[in-house]
Parts: C-alpha cells; sequence; structure tokens
C-alpha cells in the first residue's frame, strides 16, 4: 500500500493526488473560471475518508465531476475540490437488473454497460453529460426518466469523512435536487432497470443520442441546461418569447440552437456567463412574469480574488 504523504502543513496526508491552486478552467465544460485553492484525486475510498476526517471541519470542500453543469466564478474556489477518477468510474453487473456504479462513471459508460448486461431503462443517462456523483446529487434526468427512478441506493462520504450508504427515500429528491448534505461525495450508486434485448437498448440510446444532436450545441464550450423548467412550462420557450436567441454579453451568448443554452464563444469570463444568465432571467420575469430558476450550479468567489 502507497504511504500516505503530506504535502502541506495545513493539509492532512494523501495517498492520492493533492494539488495548490488547481486550475478549474480546464476541467470545466465552459472552459472559464478561476483556480481551487485544492484539488484532491483520491487513490481509493479510504483515501478520501481519511483525509475529510483529518481535515480542518472549517475548510469548505466540494465535488467535482465532468463539470459540465458548473461555473466556475473567476475568483476561484475556496477550500478543496474533490474530483474523483479511475478508481471510482467502475461499473459491474450485480444481478439480472442492477449495476452498482463508481460515483466518477459517466452516464455513457453506464449505459453502454447496461446495455451489454440486458439492462434497459437506464438509456437516459446516455444523454447526461456528467458523473454518478453528479447526477445523484442533482437528480438528473432527460426524456421522460430522472435518476430517482433507477436508483436503489448509494453510497456517501459525508464532510466529517464518514462512509454511509443511503437508500433511495433518505435522498428527498426533487426535480433536480436532493438533500444530500453540503461536502458529501457520493463515491458509487446501485441503479435497477429492466430486463431488455441489447438490441433495443442500443436502438433507445442511438434516438436519444439523434435527439440530442439536433437539438443541442453538442460542439460548443456550454454548460447543458441553464434553468430549470418552470411548472407547466419550458425554460426555452420562455427564453426565446422574451427575444433572448442568439443575446450576447462580452464572450458569452445565449445558444441561437437551444436557447436554454449558454456559450463560452471564446475568450468569455465566468461573469460574463453569469451575467448573461441574469440578464435572460430580468428579460423572461418583464415578458411572462416567470421568474426562472438557475440550472446550472455557480461556485466560488467573484472578481480576481
Amino acid at each position: 500500500m502507497t504511504q500516505a504523504v503530506a504535502l502541506d502543513p495545513t493539509m492532512p496526508p494523501v495517498r492520492g493526488k493533492l494539488t495548490a491552486h488547481a486550475p478549474l478552467a480546464p476541467l470545466v465544460w465552459f472552459k472559464a473560471g478561476g483556480a481551487a485553492d485544492w484539488l484532491f484525486e483520491p487513490r481509493d475510498v479510504d483515501d478520501l475518508t481519511g483525509f475529510l476526517a483529518a481535515l480542518d471541519p472549517a475548510v469548505p470542500v466540494m465535488a467535482l465531476g465532468l463539470g459540465s453543469n458548473l461555473i466556475v466564478r473567476d475568483g476561484g474556489v475556496p477550500g478543496v475540490v474533490v474530483r474523483l477518477g479511475k478508481a471510482f468510474a467502475k461499473v459491474e453487473r450485480l444481478d439480472e437488473t442492477s449495476l452498482r456504479c463508481g460515483g466518477g462513471a459517466s452516464g455513457i459508460l453506464v449505459s453502454s454497460t447496461a446495455r451489454d448486461a440486458g439492462i434497459g431503462g437506464l438509456e437516459f443517462l446516455r444523454s447526461i453529460p456528467g458523473t454518478v456523483g453528479g447526477f445523484v446529487r442533482m437528480n438528473g434526468g432527460a426524456y421522460g426518466r430522472e435518476v430517482k427512478d433507477i436508483l436503489v441506493e448509494c453510497d456517501v462520504v459525508l464532510r466529517d469523512g464518514t462512509l454511509k450508504t443511503l437508500p433511495l427515500d433518505a435522498l428527498g429528491f426533487t426535480y433536480r435536487h436532493s438533500t444530500l448534505p453540503e461536502g458529501a461525495v457520493v463515491v458509487s450508486a446501485t441503479f435497477r432497470g429492466h430486463p431488455e434485448a441489447p438490441d433495443v437498448v442500443q436502438a433507445e440510446m442511438d434516438r436519444i443520442s439523434a435527439a440530442r444532436e439536433a437539438s443541442q450545441p453538442l460542439r460548443s464550450k456550454t454548460g447543458g441546461s441553464t434553468f430549470k423548467n418552470p411548472e407547466g412550462a419550458k425554460a426555452w420557450d420562455l427564453v426565446d418569447r422574451a427575444g433572448c436567441r442568439g443575446l450576447t454579453l462580452g464572450g458569452a451568448q445565449v445558444s441561437e440552437k437551444h436557447t436554454n443554452f449558454l456559450i463560452n464563444t471564446g475568450e468569455a469570463t465566468s461573469a460574463d456567463i453569469e451575467a448573461l444568465g441574469e440578464e435572460v432571467r430580468r428579460r423572461v420575469k418583464g415578458q411572462s412574469g416567470v421568474t426562472l430558476e438557475w440550472e446550472i450550479q455557480r461556485v466560488g468567489r467573484e472578481g480576481d480574488a
């Protein structure tokens, strides 16, 4: 076993990788934003639990997946950002209808593994550009399905280093929301589908993939769906009716292809992107009376602090 090493007197020893002042822009889809005070990539679950148990409780902790649904503000993120690597990206079949998935596994890997195992019902994960940890925390969903429809339980490392197994009903899932506590890191989840022929699963995955390709700006620097759909309405339609299609601010733009997507057209700052989102919210409120809620997570310090 690799011995844990302390790289800084203020930080507990680790066996994984701990980096000070780590740039986060390369790790998020918008390719904008500041650095993490510390970026921790744990070797395994024991490395993570030991680190969090020994870390000063006053230091904030945030988990980072693929960075697809995130604005990292330009002043960077205080405390420790935890990123789960390959050791947390395994997906294994438990039985005829269930998969156990590491918190760092992508939606594409999970849905492909389900297909190969003859498990249906998980195809929608193909369209969620994130990791298991991220879409469990957010109750990610698409094409009429949500994580709450397939989750059996998940293993979570709490901020104090405690490893807990939480069943579905302990997560308080609502639309794009869970009651997972601040600083908790989802390290694995068990999903259940139903028996299905692999070619049928593949056909549904192909349908979803084609629909995304046709309607979303997948080749742009974006953050996925920007705003939650209000009750009885579609966010993109409200944005469009407020005249925001193609609207720009600095280097940020409302997508011409799908108006619930914001785009970094080149050198946008996170401040540009967030300010554009707020301007869209203001215009939608004025046009329709609806206050759009952010779906994209906005984290960190403003400015160049």
